[in-house]
C-alpha cells in the first residue's frame, strides 16, 4: 500500500486495515510454519504495511489533538 492511499482513509479504515493486516499476518506466518507458503518475502511485506498504516493513524490522532 502507498502512504497517499492510506493517508485517504479514515481513523475507522485504517482500525480495520489494521486488523486486516494483522489476520492476514497470523495466517501467513502459520503456512510459513507448515511448510506451505510460496512467497516468503510476504511477511515481511505485511509487517511493513501494517506499520505504515500505524503510523498514519498516530499522525492523524495527533493531528486531532492540536
Amino acid at each position: 500500500m502507498k502512504p497517499s492511499e492510506i493517508r485517504e482513509m479514515t481513523l475507522d479504515d485504517l482500525n480495520l486495515k489494521v486488523k486486516e493486516l494483522s489476520k492476514e499476518l497470523f495466517n501467513i506466518r502459520f503456512q510459513h510454519t507448515s511448510g506451505r507458503l510460496d512467497n516468503p518475502m510476504k511477511i515481511s511485506q505485511l509487517r511493513k504495511d501494517m506499520a505504515r498504516v500505524k503510523t498514519i493513524i498516530r499522525e492523524k490522532e495527533n493531528e486531532k489533538r492540536a
